[in-house]
């Protein structure tokens, strides 16, 4: 059963005109507008997820997949377009304490940079009890309860439960990331580049983590990245974007062994 159902997504950096859209995109090979200089990160992107379904998004640097990120996880206003979700309506159109009501109970998000999603000042249990705290959680016991069993959830070490998030190392910051986002038992978790700035063995214990606390929830997810190894490993279906526009999208394993598209092509040649 979809869950998400976004339309037409579109994202306008500046002014904006009526060139902005026919003048940009991947067949121009660029995104921002000759006519008013607006950077169009985004444009026309549509496509559903299901209930635990895992959609990989990825592309360069600039494809705009971020940008579809931030606007599903209401960090960011859409210039166009809807994301329904089941039961909330059209989220896009909702006023400020409606937004904030879905973002703190139905969504949760892994930001690419650690300071977006964590505040390093606070325990490491500090920050996944004030995601509680926002849906409503108010007794200390229930919470802290709550919060020793998502670290156990997402192997972070219990007994590090506060000490200052500054303090973890970057694949602690990113499972405590993981345990926030999961901590309201949301709808939707979107993760953007969740690799970033990761070892290679310590990307491979957040993504195993996330993979195995994705299924075990049933949980719908979409996962931004450059990395086609990450989209490969947690997704069901990818959307390939560039220049703010989707080139391709299919099954993972059909997109990644037969791609269509030339920039597909490339990309994947590029990790051969």
């Amino acid at each position: 059963m979809t869950f998400l159902d976004a339309d037409g997504l579109t994202k306008v950096y500046g002014e904006g005109c009526s060139a902005c859209l026919a003048t940009t995109g991947p067949e121009y090979d660029r995104n921002r507008c000759p006519e008013c200089d607006s950077v169009v990160a985004c444009a026309d992107v549509s496509f559903e997820v299901r209930d635990g379904e895992v959609l990989g998004i990825v592309g360069e640097s600039g494809s705009g997949k971020s940008s579809v990120a931030e606007i599903l996880a209401l960090d960011a206003d859409a210039t166009a377009g809807t994301a329904t979700i089941r039961g909330h309506g059209d989220v896009l159109d909702a006023d400020y304490q409606r937004r904030r009501e879905i973002r703190d109970e139905h969504l949760g998000m892994v930001h690419q940079h650690v300071h977006d999603g964590l505040n390093l000042s606070f325990t490491g249990g500090g920050n996944v009890a004030e995601k509680l705290l926002s849906a409503g959680w108010r007794h200390y016991g229930d919470i802290r309860s709550r919060v020793r069993g998502l670290f156990e959830e997402t192997e972070v070490p219990v007994d590090r439960m506060d000490d200052s998030a500054e303090t973890y190392s970057g694949g602690m910051q990113r499972r405590v990331q993981i345990a926030k986002a999961i901590a309201n038992d949301p709808g939707l978790v979107v993760l953007d580049e969740p690799t970033t700035g990761l070892d290679v063995s310590v990307q491979a214990r957040v993504l195993d983590t996330f993979r195995r606390l994705q299924r075990e929830q049933d949980v719908a997810t979409v996962v931004v990245s450059h990395d086609l190894s990450v989209v490969r490993l947690l997704a069901d279906r990818v959307l390939v974007m560039r220049q703010g526009r989707i080139v391709e999208a299919g099954l993972t394993d059909r997109v990644m062994e037969d791609p269509h598209h030339e920039y597909t092509q490339t990309l994947i040649n590029s990790i051969i």
